[in-house]
């Protein structure tokens, strides 16, 4: 089918591009594509080869499809639909959140776009060194890795606790997702300090004013 060419077509076209990442995940440390940062550039790919895209939601899942403008054959991606569950604020505001999150996701997927890569830092071989004796160390309670849901749970507290026009209506967020945070808190504590220490940053402006 012509849409598989086409892809390909656009998926070398789009690395040959030049994207800039500015996303930033401050709890694992790295850049990554916010969906304005490529979404122009695909759609101008996309009709100067000949494709378009479909994008659509039920509850549990995500689906894109790319279509060939000239003969309609096409391709479909899919990924599960995750949860905001942000309290005090309208639930359209958290569908949007997720749509948004989905939509990012289903473009990297469809054009093999390059994300975070865990070995960016050197290549070739170090120098060996001599192996030195083993201290053992006390064992240390790691926490466990953030699930995805409370990322974006926190992300979206920062981001709407960023928006708050009173001390009242900011309080008001944290404590209406007082439950959700206490658990963050209990498995994550970095996560939680990384909320903790925006909200207070968020407080402190209000007591300037």
């Amino acid at each position: 089918m012509k849409v598989y060419k086409k892809l390909s077509d656009a998926r070398i076209q789009l690395q040959g591009t030049e994207l800039t990442k500015s996303g930033h995940n401050k709890f694992a440390g790295y850049k990554y594509f916010e969906l304005g940062d490529f979404l122009p550039a695909v759609q101008s790919i996309f009709n100067k080869v000949g494709l378009v895209d479909a994008i659509s939601f039920t509850e549990d899942l995500a689906t894109m499809v790319v279509y060939d403008v000239e003969d309609g054959s096409s391709v479909t991606f899919t990924s599960p639909m995750g949860s905001a569950n942000l309290k005090g604020c309208h639930e359209v505001q958290n569908i949007g959140a997720v749509e948004t999150y989905q939509r990012r996701y289903l473009y990297v997927t469809a054009l093999s776009i390059v994300e975070h890569d865990a070995l960016d830092a050197v290549t070739g071989s170090a120098p060996v060194e001599p192996k030195k004796a083993e201290v053992k160390k006390p064992d240390v309670k790691k926490d466990a890795e953030p699930s995805p849901d409370d990322i974006l749970l926190i992300e979206s507290l920062i981001n709407f606790g960023e928006t708050c026009e009173t001390m009242s209506e900011l309080t008001g967020l944290w404590k209406q997702n007082q439950k959700q945070i206490d658990g963050i808190k209990a498995s994550n504590k970095e996560l939680f300090n990384t909320l903790q220490t925006k909200f207070a940053e968020y407080k402190a402006k209000f007591k300037e004013e």
